[in-house]
């Protein structure tokens, strides 16, 4: 039987066996693909079974950018290596997910001689050298007394790791919880409660323990304090990446840690994309000499070679909530949680940040990029609004629309900003890839802003290649621009 009919649709099997079973073994085997078979699918294959069975909506939006044409064949340092040998300069980083590059040497060698020596995944019997190694690492990089730590796979378990420790903390007669406006902490049930985005709430139920306040209005968090003392965490990414490159100053940060001192709150600082180097400094809250009672890190702290993730707290705080035989396995390790790749992975990573200046690269060439953004800025101030953020963590947020446009445009064409918002970043990311190669990144809330995560290892004539890039599409003109996009889009379908 080849097809099966299902509401009037006709749908091929997921299922077919195709070899008879082995020996004892009486269960059929499926027809699965294998390594080979996935390394050598072409685009229009990829294209169906990513339809069949990851995400059709998806594909809408990758097809508007032109990612859907391309298939990464490999990738090393800053380059992306499509079907066709064409270098693609990586601004995006994986969300920031990647420190190192594209498979750096020497994250490659330590896990090579890991899977050569048969070295123990899974220790949950026993303790594992690894995952005591990395939470040493961790302290050592964290400061003041930042030093117990839970190893966990993503940036949502880390967070998850991190509020339930909050607010076992705080106790059961303080259990609200603050957080800002345009914040992204995760997509699990217990940190989508804190993340202002509709599109991620959806229709889901949600903790009511929550207060929201303006990012970065410290008088607005102070009358929230007042007013209900039963708040005992306030949650906060230090600089906000879904909601636009956004950061507050040093003042509001310093303000921060005396009013959560006065009120008894604990300070959860969330720094899982603008941690591990990023804003040059090992953690962005760095920069404003203070410290949080509790942080989390995740994307770069794997080296993009594997997924690892990390809650940061202080030892009082954490012993307060699991310092007893009673209460310490409330929430201890997962079963990959401290898995022994991913941790050797993470401590080389550790390792290779600072024996490469790579924190300061962050910082030095950081800089280099936003004064070249600055210019292009001057440039085209018709087209950039905005620069924005620290090391290499920028935002580049662009004019509403119809501020882009001739003058006798602009009246008509401004009663559809709202709706247009993020399509005049969209032609240009999608523009820089088709024609020059180069992968940018956006942000969820504020859709007029391109987002620029390179990894740590760009220099100065990345950073160049890209500017040069970037200036020769706004040259051309926004009606040429927009004329190219469709042009691209009527060719796609």
């Amino acid at each position: 039987m080849n097809v099966m009919t299902k509401q009037n649709e006709t749908v091929t099997p997921r299922k077919i066996v195709d070899a008879p079973s082995v020996g004892h073994n009486l269960v059929p085997r499926p027809k699965l693909m294998t390594v080979e078979d996935a390394k050598a699918l072409d685009v229009a294959r990829m294209t169906d079974l990513f339809k069949a069975h990851l995400n059709p909506g998806q594909l809408h939006f990758m097809k508007l950018l032109g990612f859907h044409k391309i298939k990464i064949e490999r990738a090393e340092g800053m380059y992306y290596y499509d079907q066709n040998g064409r270098k693609i300069l990586d601004f995006f980083g994986g969300f920031g997910s990647l420190a190192l590059g594209h498979n750096h040497r020497r994250l490659l060698e330590v896990r090579r001689k890991f899977q050569e020596e048969n070295r123990h995944e899974i220790a949950i019997a026993f303790m594992s050298q690894y995952a005591a190694a990395l939470a040493y690492d961790l302290a050592q990089v964290s400061p003041g007394d930042l030093d117990m730590v839970f190893l966990g796979s993503s940036g949502s378990e880390a967070m998850e790791a991190a509020i339930k420790l909050a607010e076992r903390a705080a106790g059961p007669t303080r259990p609200k919880m603050v957080y800002a406006e345009n914040s992204f902490h995760g997509k699990t049930k217990g940190v989508l409660s804190i993340t202002d985005g509709q599109l991620y709430r959806g229709d889901f139920r949600l903790t009511d323990n929550t207060i929201k306040v303006p990012f970065g209005d410290i008088d607005a968090i102070e009358r929230a304090f007042v007013a209900n003392p039963d708040i005992g965490a306030i949650v906060l990414e230090t600089i906000q990446g879904g909601g636009g490159i956004n950061q507050a100053p040093a003042e509001f940060w310093q303000k921060l840690r005396r009013l959560c001192d006065a009120h008894g709150v604990l300070w959860v600082a969330d720094e899982v994309q603008c941690g591990v180097g990023r804003s040059g400094r090992f953690y962005a809250f760095e920069h404003y000499d203070v410290v949080p009672d509790i942080t989390a890190v995740a994307k770069s702290l794997g080296g993009g070679k594997s997924a690892m993730a990390a809650m940061i707290a202080r030892r009082d705080v954490y012993l307060k909530a699991y310092g007893t035989p009673k209460t310490a396995m409330i929430h201890a390790a997962a079963t990959f949680g401290g898995i022994g790749e991913a941790s050797i992975t993470a401590i080389e990573t550790l390792n290779v940040l600072y024996d490469e200046g790579l924190i300061e690269n962050a910082a030095v060439t950081g800089d280099y990029l936003i004064e070249r953004l600055t210019e292009l800025q001057a440039k085209y101030p018709k087209i950039i609004k905005e620069v924005r953020g620290k090391g290499f963590m920028i935002g580049l947020e662009l004019h509403d629309f119809s501020q882009t446009l001739p003058m006798v445009l602009r009246p008509v064409v401004s009663v559809l900003d709202d709706k247009l918002k993020g399509s005049l970043s969209g032609f240009l990311g999608a523009l820089l890839l088709r024609d020059y190669g180069v992968l940018v990144a956006f942000t969820e809330y504020n859709r007029n802003v391109i987002r620029l995560l390179p990894p740590l290892i760009c220099q100065r004539e990345h950073v160049d290649e890209f500017i040069t890039a970037l200036d020769d599409l706004m040259s051309r003109g926004i009606v040429s621009i927009v004329k190219d996009f469709v042009k691209s889009q009527v060719k796609s379908a």
